[in-house]
């Protein structure tokens, strides 16, 4: 057994999804953030590796304002498995594209595994995906944007 009940990891997990909701939809990235711990630290396999909750928080803000990416808005749970042993999620969450009105979804699922801390926290998170998947899914959102009357 962990330290950390099962329901209440299960209760920040929900919250970690309700909070990536509202930021992937406003931009601002910053409630996202203060869901780690001061000393947390993200593995991205694209991106490196990010110690510290300000690492995180800047990586997150900058990364996810740029152009394409800040048209990717929605991060749904596929599926997740709480590891009650290991105070641990392990997810597999669709990256979304906005919705242009072409009647597709354009979406790449990344896996992920996050470390629970407790107090809501999270210690560790660390994303797979493949990206030629997303380069895929980008490309053919960009072209059905462009076929999209103005």
């Amino acid at each position: 057994m962990g330290r950390f009940s099962r329901e209440e990891i299960e209760d920040a997990y929900a919250h970690y999804r309700e909070v990536a909701a509202r930021c992937g939809a406003s931009g601002d990235w910053d409630e996202w953030a203060d869901l780690f711990t001061e000393d947390a630290e993200y593995f991205e396999h694209l991106y490196g590796t990010f110690k510290g909750r300000e690492a995180i928080r800047q990586w997150i803000t900058t990364t996810m304002a740029e152009p394409i990416n800040r048209e990717m808005t929605e991060f749904p749970a596929d599926w997740w498995v709480i590891d009650e042993e290991r105070d641990r999620v392990i997810c597999a969450v669709w990256n979304r594209m906005q919705d242009i009105g072409d009647g597709q979804v354009h979406q790449a699922i990344n896996w992920s595994r996050l470390d629970y801390a407790g107090d809501g926290e999270w210690s560790y998170e660390e994303d797979l995906y493949k990206v030629e998947e997303f380069a895929e899914m980008i490309r053919g959102y960009l072209a059905s944007k462009r076929s999209q009357p103005n």
